[in-house]
């Protein structure tokens, strides 16, 4: 039997992760603390699976020493975190205690039980770490240089991660990835908050003048990209997983709109409006993924076009995500500061 640990699996990249270690054949663990980012929705296709099981559970939490040596997973993929840039800028403390904390008790407990069982560590993390990329791609050596305090924290749980692998030979791997985007994903990200607003009769705020350009990558294909590191990736190493698709902010809404026109009659209220930019606020992101494809055989499967459709149709045939959350955490403006 194959057992794996999610940790974060109420959230949005975890969520998808599960499902697809299940029709893998896998049997899943999850566990999450149950923030305002988990969501049961996330789990409703699966939580009567025999293969998957939940447990609430912070990864700061003693007892989740007790949790491994219990259910002896053959891996464990690390995707508990905050992880939202404006909620960082206005209270980065939340963020320190989950992502760095937090990580720092997970590879003590890890540390325990990988050295009576066999097991492996995938700690998955965000190309945010290496801050603003204005020509170019980052390639796993470039230099980490954070410009938000949640990208501070990610940076710090990599190190983290690194120094137990290189001092206590933790079998762990780091992967780094691009904007996910896809179904199930919290209405604070620019993609699913524009959905909502289309779906609304509401304004398209986008900070700025719109050029912050992100490299989107759809959600299946990254956890594809973490199966294959999981079961080929290297201890110690890195990996970036991208998409090698760059688009801004101005390009991804009107991608948007344009499928919206086809689903539903959009009202007068919808439109761009754009919006005081929040502070520190990267103008670009974009990685070199050439180790994970050259290494791993692994390259993305989904052009944005299509996991955009894909995206949208999800959200249009599943209101109900959006009615499972506060309408507080949908709307209100975050990160002014």
């Amino acid at each position: 039997m194959k057992k794996i640990i999610v940790t974060g699996g109420l959230g949005f990249i975890g969520s998808n992760l599960i499902e697809t270690l299940l029709k893998k054949n896998y049997h899943v663990l999850n566990l999450d603390k149950v923030t305002y980012s988990s969501n049961f929705y996330n789990t409703k296709e699966f939580r009567w699976s025999k293969k998957y099981k939940f447990l609430k559970c912070d990864i700061g939490d003693k007892k989740l020493k007790k949790i491994l040596f219990r259910y002896k997973p053959k891996g464990i993929f690390n995707l508990a975190a905050e992880t939202h840039v404006d909620r960082s800028i206005d209270g980065p403390k939340n963020f320190i205690q989950s992502n760095i904390v937090g990580t720092f008790n997970l590879l003590e407990c890890f540390k325990e039980y990988s050295k009576k069982y066999k097991s492996k560590l995938v700690h998955i993390s965000t190309d945010e770490v290496y801050g603003d990329i204005l020509s170019g791609r980052t390639s796993e050596s470039y230099p980490y240089k954070p410009s938000s305090p949640y990208a501070a924290s990610k940076a710090a749980s990599d190190h983290l991660v690194y120094s137990y692998v290189r001092t206590y030979n933790l079998p762990a791997i780091i992967t780094n990835c691009s904007n996910n985007y896809g179904p199930k994903q919290h209405p604070e990200k620019l993609i699913p908050k524009m959905i909502y607003n289309l779906m609304n009769n509401r304004p398209l705020p986008i900070y700025g003048k719109g050029k912050n350009s992100r490299e989107w990558i759809y959600v299946k294909d990254h956890c594809e990209a973490l199966i294959k590191i999981y079961l080929k990736g290297k201890i110690g190493n890195f990996y970036n997983i991208g998409s090698n698709k760059n688009l801004n902010n101005i390009q991804v809404t009107k991608s948007l709109l344009n499928i919206s026109k086809d689903k539903i009659k959009l009202g007068k209220k919808v439109k761009i409006l754009f919006v005081k930019d929040r502070p520190g606020h990267d103008m670009r992101y974009a990685l070199n993924s050439n180790k994970i494809k050259n290494e791993l055989g692994w390259k993305p499967k989904t052009n944005f076009g299509q996991g955009i459709r894909y995206t949208f149709n999800w959200y249009h045939e599943n209101k109900a995500y959006y009615k499972s959350l506060s309408k507080k955490d949908i709307l209100k403006r975050l990160g002014k500061k």
